[in-house]
């Protein structure tokens, strides 16, 4: 597997230090959905790359899943209380103000597809982290939010986890 440079140290950590796993996993997924820190920090190939740790060493799959599900609702729903305390002052702050798009387009998905747009938003880049930010931007009731947000956490943290560590199993099947 061909991991990026900063990702490869993440991961020695991570296989040489089994029980630093699960907090490694839930800053990873914290920053990952946290608005701002995901524009600057790409944990995903990171979470891919512990997710095959998974195929190939004794780390046990459901306490990362849990990390990462934890660390992804709890990120989103920090960016979306930023979007509802600030609204629009939001789009000046940095690094948002340096692509002022990047919001509106997030902006746009949450408007046009609502609850479901929180859920699919987890799934896409850079509307993981402003997707949040725009429903609380524009006031999205707490509870659908919530709801979105956590069963997309839920299924984020499975499938980012478990694309590692089934391409691992896969490729030993074939012999590789």
């Amino acid at each position: 597997m061909n991991l990026p440079e900063f990702a490869v140290p993440v991961i020695a950590f991570v296989r040489e230090h089994e029980a630093w796993a699960p907090p490694i996993v839930f800053l990873l997924a914290f920053g990952e959905s946290l608005a701002f820190i995901a524009l600057l920090v790409p944990a995903t190939v990171i979470l891919w790359g512990i997710g095959a740790l998974i195929g190939v060493t004794g780390i046990e799959f459901w306490p990362l899943w849990i990390a990462a599900s934890l660390g992804a609702a709890l990120g989103d729903w920090v960016s979306y209380w930023l979007g509802y305390h600030y609204h629009e002052r939001i789009a000046r702050m940095w690094p948002l103000s340096k692509d002022p798009q990047l919001l509106a387009r997030g902006h746009a998905f949450f408007e046009k597809w609502g609850i479901a747009g929180v859920f699919i938003g987890r799934f896409f880049g850079p509307l993981r982290a402003t997707v949040p930010l725009a429903a609380g931007a524009c006031m999205m009731p707490q509870v659908s939010f919530q709801i979105a947000n956590w069963t997309s956490a839920l299924l984020w943290g499975a499938a980012t986890l478990g694309a590692g560590a089934m391409g691992v199993e896969s490729l030993q099947r074939m012999g590789f």
